[in-house]
C-alpha cells in the first residue's frame, strides 16, 4: 500500500472538479444540457433584433469615447462569445454603453492605442477582483450617487451630440467648453445637418412613444391585428437601425447628385480587426516614445473608476432583470465575465465595455431563452465589420448624434430628486455632490460622491442615536452598535445627562439593538463605571445580546450589572440591590 504525499490532494481535486464546481465557473453547462430547439428560435430573433440594434449604438458610441466609429463595432462582439459561457443572466448583452464611453473619452482623449490598453488593464483588475471575491467594494457606491453620476452624464453625453446634430467641427471637448463654444459657434450650423438631425429625432421619438403605448396583443385579436402590432413592434424596436440606414441614404443620394450638404462619418478601416496583443506603449508623431509607466500615471484613477463603474453598471442591470424574470445572479461569476471580456477583446481594438440596458431590455423583451442569444448578436456586428464598412461612410453624423441623444435621455431621472426629498433629505448631499462635480470631471463627481456618502456614512456611526427617557433613573436606548468612533459621544451624553446632574443620576443603557462592541467603548465603558461608582449612582446594561455580553465578560468589567429587560433594571435602580 503507498502512501500519498499529499493526504487527501485526491479528495481534494475531485471536489474542485465536481459537476457543480464546473457549473459555478463555467454556468453553460448549467443549460446546454437541457437547450431546446423551441429556444432556437426565441435566441434567433433575439440575437437578430439585439444585433440590429447594436451596429448603429456601437458606431455613435464610439463618437461619445472620441475615437474612430469602428472601434464601437471592435468592442461589440467579443462579449456576445464570452458572456454565452460564463454569464449568469440569459438577459445582459455585453459592449460599447455611453456611460463607458464617456469614461473612456476623458482618460484616453480619442487615442484608439490608450484605448485599447485600458480596456485590458480594465479587464485584468476587474478578473483579479472577481478571484478575490471583491464585489462588496460596490456596496460602498450608494444610489444617491450612481443617481447623480447617471443624470449627469446623461446631460453630458446628450449635449456632446447637439453639435453633431448642428454640423459643427473642431469643437473642444469638456462640458463647459462644450457648452461655450456650441452657442458660440451656433450661426456656422449646417442646415443640412440641422434637418436631418431633427427629422431622426422626431422620428425616433415617435416611434419609441408607439412602442411604449403599445397595447399587448391578445388571443382575439384576428391575424391581420397580429401581424400589424407585429410590425409595428419590431419597427419600433430595431427604430435606431432603420433612422440610421434611412439617413445614410439620404446622404449617399445628395452625394451622388454632387451635393454633400451633411457631414458624414468619412472613410473607416474596412474588415474585421487584427488579432494582436495591445501595444504596452506609444510613439507620437515627432518619434517621441511614451513608455507604459507614463501612460499608467495619465490614466491615474482611472484604472480605478472604470472597473468600478463597468462593474456596477452590469451587475445592476443582472439583477433587475433577473429580479423581473425570476433568477438569480453570481455577482463574483459576472464580474470575471465583463473582466474576461474586456481582456480578449482588447486582443481586437476594443475600448472598455460593460452590459447595455437598453439592449438588455431589447433583449428580454424579445423573449430570449438563454444567452446564447449573444453568440447571434455577435455573428451580426462581425459580418456588418466584414461586408458593410464601406457603407459606413455616408452615415450622416446627425443620425447617430440623434440616436445618443434618445439613448441617454431615459437616464436623466430627475424624479429622483423628489424622491429623495421625501424620503431622507441628507442623501440629496451626494446626490448633488455627484451631480455637479460630474460637470466640472465625471471622475471627480464619483469620487466626490463617495467620499461625502463615506463621511455620512461615518458620522452615523462616531454619532449612533441615544433615546434618553427620565423615569426617576435615566434609560438611554441605544439604536445600533458601538464602535470606537461612537466613544467619545458616548461618554460625553453620559457625563452631561447623569453624572454632571444634580444630583447625579442612575442610569440603564438599553442595548437591544448593540450587536457589535469594541475594545475602545469598553474601556471607556470601564473608566465610566468607576466614574458612576465614585458618585455612589449605579449603571446598569439591559438586553445585551450574547455576544456583546461575551466581550464584557471577557474584558472583565468591574461591577458589571445586567439585566434582561428595562424593568427589571429599574426594580433594582429604585431597590437599591445589586445583581449579577
Amino acid at each position: 500500500k503507498i502512501t500519498p504525499v499529499l493526504p487527501g490532494l485526491q479528495e481534494m481535486l475531485a471536489s474542485c472538479c465536481s459537476c457543480r464546481t464546473l457549473q459555478a465557473l463555467l454556468p453553460i453547462l448549467t443549460w446546454l444540457p437541457k437547450y431546446r430547439l423551441s429556444w432556437l428560435q426565441m435566441d434567433l430573433v433575439a440575437g437578430l433584433t439585439v444585433g440590429l440594434t447594436t451596429v448603429p449604438q456601437a458606431l455613435a458610441y464610439a463618437e461619445v469615447a472620441g475615437l474612430p466609429v469602428q472601434y464601437g463595432l471592435y468592442s461589440a462582439f467579443m462579449g456576445g462569445f464570452i458572456y454565452t459561457v460564463l454569464g449568469t443572466s440569459k438577459d445582459v448583452t455585453l459592449g460599447p454603453t455611453a456611460i463607458m464611453s464617456l469614461l473612456c473619452a476623458s482618460y484616453v482623449g480619442g487615442n484608439p492605442v490608450r484605448a485599447v490598453l485600458l480596456c485590458m488593464l480594465c479587464g485584468a483588475i476587474q478578473t483579479t477582483m472577481a478571484l478575490l471575491r471583491m464585489g462588496f467594494l460596490l456596496d460602498f457606491i450608494s444610489y444617491p450617487v450612481i443617481k447623480g453620476f447617471t443624470c449627469a452624464a446623461a446631460v453630458t453625453i446628450g449635449f456632446g451630440q447637439v453639435k453633431n446634430v448642428l454640423g459643427l467641427n473642431n469643437i473642444p471637448r469638456g462640458f463647459f467648453l462644450e457648452l461655450y463654444y456650441t452657442f458660440y459657434r451656433i450661426s456656422e450650423a449646417r442646415t443640412g445637418d440641422v434637418v436631418l438631425g431633427l427629422l431622426c429625432l422626431a422620428v425616433l421619438v415617435m416611434l419609441t412613444w408607439m412602442k411604449r403605448t403599445l397595447n399587448p396583443r391578445s388571443e382575439q385579436d384576428t391575424t391581420v391585428a397580429r401581424v400589424a402590432h407585429g410590425l409595428v413592434w419590431g419597427t419600433a424596436t430595431v427604430r435606431n437601425a432603420l433612422v440610421v440606414v434611412a439617413a445614410s441614404l439620404v446622404a449617399f443620394s445628395w452625394n451622388a447628385f454632387g451635393s454633400p450638404v451633411f457631414t458624414v462619418t468619412g472613410k473607416t478601416s474596412r474588415g474585421l480587426p487584427p488579432f494582436r496583443i495591445p501595444r504596452f506603449s506609444e510613439t507620437t508623431p515627432n518619434g517621441t516614445v511614451i513608455s507604459f509607466g507614463e501612460i499608467l500615471e495619465d490614466f491615474g484613477g482611472g484604472l480605478a473608476v472604470i472597473p468600478l463603474m463597468g462593474l456596477l453598471e452590469s451587475i445592476a442591470i443582472a439583477k433587475a432583470f433577473g429580479s423581473q424574470n425570476d433568477y438569480r445572479i453570481d455577482a463574483n461569476q459576472e464580474l470575471f465575465a465583463i473582466g474576461l471580456t474586456n481582456i480578449m477583446g482588447s486582443f481586437v481594438s476594443a475600448y472598455p465595455v460593460t452590459g447595455s440596458f437598453g439592449r438588455t431590455a431589447v433583449n428580454s423583451q424579445t423573449g430570449v431563452c438563454t444567452p446564447a442569444g449573444g453568440i447571434v448578436t455577435g455573428v451580426i456586428v462581425l459580418l456588418s465589420l466584414a461586408f458593410l464598412m464601406p457603407a459606413f461612410y455616408y452615415i450622416p453624423k446627425a443620425s447617430l448624434g440623434a440616436v445618443i441623444i434618445c439613448a441617454v435621455a431615459p437616464m436623466a431621472d430627475y424624479s429622483v430628486v423628489l424622491k429623495l426629498w421625501r424620503t431622507r433629505k441628507q442623501d440629496l448631499v451626494p446626490f448633488l455632490t455627484t451631480f455637479l462635480l460630474s460637470f466640472w470631471e465625471v471622475q471627480y463627481g464619483i469620487v466626490g460622491g463617495v467620499i461625502v456618502s463615506g463621511l455620512m456614512l461615518l458620522y452615523n456611526i462616531a454619532r449612533p442615536s441615544i433615546k434618553v427617557s427620565d423615569h426617576g433613573v435615566l434609560v438611554m436606548e441605544l439604536d445600533s452598535g458601538l464602535s470606537f468612533p461612537s466613544t467619545e459621544y458616548l461618554s460625553r451624553v453620559l457625563y452631561t445627562q447623569a453624572l454632571q446632574a444634580s444630583p447625579p443620576k442612575s442610569v440603564v443603557l438599553a442595548c437591544h439593538h448593540v450587536n457589535t462592541i469594541d475594545f475602545t467603548v469598553v474601556n471607556e465603558l470601564r473608566n465610566l463605571s468607576q466614574q458612576f461608582k465614585l458618585r455612589k449612582v449605579g449603571l446598569i446594561f439591559s438586553g445585551l445580546q450574547s455576544s456583546v455580553l461575551e466581550v464584557l465578560l471577557a474584558a472583565d468589567l468591574p461591577g458589571l450589572r445586567h439585566t434582561d429587560c428595562v424593568e427589571a433594571a429599574l426594580t433594582i435602580l429604585s431597590s437599591n440591590t445589586l445583581s449579577d
